[in-house]
């Protein structure tokens, strides 16, 4: 049994969650649609481009959160994922899951969104494993803030060995799907890396390394 272990974001689903989150906070009338989406959209040309900090983008985009029931969130991104997730989720990507699940394969996603919103997404795959940037809470409600390592480029590797270890598996023969030149760390650290739907130096990268391009559907 082997690892293979899926980006989330533009690789099992067509779309950023994060952003599309986003866009329901402004529908639910938490933050205010366009100077909300107008911040969001810089803050993500700059992750295309691989210069986001990601706490600056975490710090943005958790603050409506602040002083929510957790409870009550999980309520209303269970909705969200029914309504805007689920018809997001490729084909190829349920087919390639599925496929390495009757090989025996553990399966994994690690993604530098929030945690809120991987966890329920993975688990419409059926994928129980999950590491995302960690939302911090107090008293049963969010904080705004995270904790831990960000699960964001080098700091996927991080958290992906930390979870190794804790689970006493290894990278012999793992797979790592990913559309973006930020998990180039990680992708140059597995047995067979797969650059999916790629990014233009991602894709640039693959070709010159010989890694399969995957166009999901």
């Amino acid at each position: 049994m082997a690892l293979a272990i899926f980006d989330l974001d533009e690789t099992l689903i067509n779309g950023d969650c994060a952003t599309l989150w986003s866009e329901r906070m402004c529908s639910l009338g938490w933050v205010d649609r366009a100077s909300f989406m107008r911040e969001n959209d810089a803050l993500m040309s700059a992750y295309s481009e691989g210069k986001l900090a990601m706490e600056d983008y975490m710090a943005f985009s958790l603050a409506p959160l602040k002083g929510r029931a957790v409870s009550a969130v999980a309520l209303l991104v269970d909705v969200f994922v029914d309504e805007v997730i689920e018809p997001r989720i490729y084909g190829d990507a349920r087919r390639t899951v599925d496929r390495h699940r009757t090989l025996g394969d553990r399966l994994l996603v690690i993604s530098a969104s929030g945690d809120h919103l991987v966890r329920p997404i993975a688990a419409r795959l059926g994928i129980a494993d999950v590491l995302a940037i960690e939302l911090a809470t107090d008293n049963g409600t969010y904080t705004g803030g995270t904790r831990g390592t960000l699960t964001y480029r080098e700091g996927k590797v991080i958290r992906l060995d930390e979870w190794l270890s804790a689970s006493h598996e290894d990278l012999d023969g793992a797979s790592f799907y990913s559309d973006s030149r930020n998990d180039l760390p990680l992708l140059q650290k597995v047995t067979r890396p797969h650059a999916v739907n790629p990014d233009a130096a991602l894709r640039t990268h693959a070709g010159q390394a010989a890694w399969p391009i995957l166009a999901w559907r």
